[in-house]
């Protein structure tokens, strides 16, 4: 399969890139950034562009592709819910609605979040704007479309941008997936989890961490 991702510098997306350029299913990782990756393989190119909520100038490259590994996303911390959903549903849904016009059978594997409100009616400001972005996600034309909802990821050892909160509490991940199982996962679990759900399928369009463990010994 030809994959685009997206967040590469980010824990998660450099994790995913990671399962991507080992696994023999995937022949071609597009990363798109702001920055380069600081990664090189024979399967990686690299689009470096400023504006993630202005992609026409490079609207044709995105085509043809078997799937989108949408893993950039930020934190709500400080952020009004205005702020917030334009750097989180309106940058999602413009690179969505490209990817979709140009490559219907593509499947579209998003990072959401544990906790993300569907109703779009709840208290938590990050969670409705995060249930909004799933929402619309699933009503584009998409052969597939995933809400990932990871809660605890466990940090892929020898990769550099875990968060600071994971690496300093992943002494405790043995615990936490002995005693709460659904809501830890690891980041290789995680990354392979969105490359079975391209190759194989899953019957749920949200997948909880439980989901990406089941998904990554499949």
């Amino acid at each position: 399969m030809k994959v685009i991702l997206t967040g590469a510098t980010g824990m998660i997306g450099e994790g995913v890139l990671h399962e991507c350029l080992r696994s023999s299913e995937v022949q071609e990782i597009l990363v798109i950034g702001r920055k380069p990756s600081g990664v090189s393989h024979p399967k990686l190119k690299e689009i470096i562009h400023a504006d993630f909520l202005d992609l026409s100038s490079i609207a044709e490259q995105l085509a043809p592709f078997d799937a989108c590994f949408f893993c950039l996303g930020v934190s709500s911390v400080g952020m009004n819910e205005q702020t917030y959903s334009k750097v989180t549903y309106d940058l999602t849904l413009h690179m969505a609605e490209i990817l979709a016009d140009r490559n219907p059978g593509m499947v579209f594997c998003y990072v959401s979040a544990s906790g993300a409100d569907s109703s779009e009616q709840g208290r938590s400001m990050w969670a409705r704007v995060k249930g909004k972005t799933e929402n619309a996600l699933l009503r584009l034309p998409f052969k597939g479309a995933y809400m990932f909802r990871p809660a605890y990821i466990h940090p892929t050892k020898g990769l550099h941008n875990a968060h600071r909160f994971y690496a300093a509490i992943t002494w405790l991940y043995p615990v936490v997936r002995r005693l709460m199982p659904s809501y830890a996962i690891t980041l290789e679990e995680l990354g392979i989890a969105m490359i079975h759900t391209v190759t194989k399928g899953y019957p749920s369009a949200i997948v909880e961490s439980k989901d990406m463990a089941k998904l990554a010994k499949i």
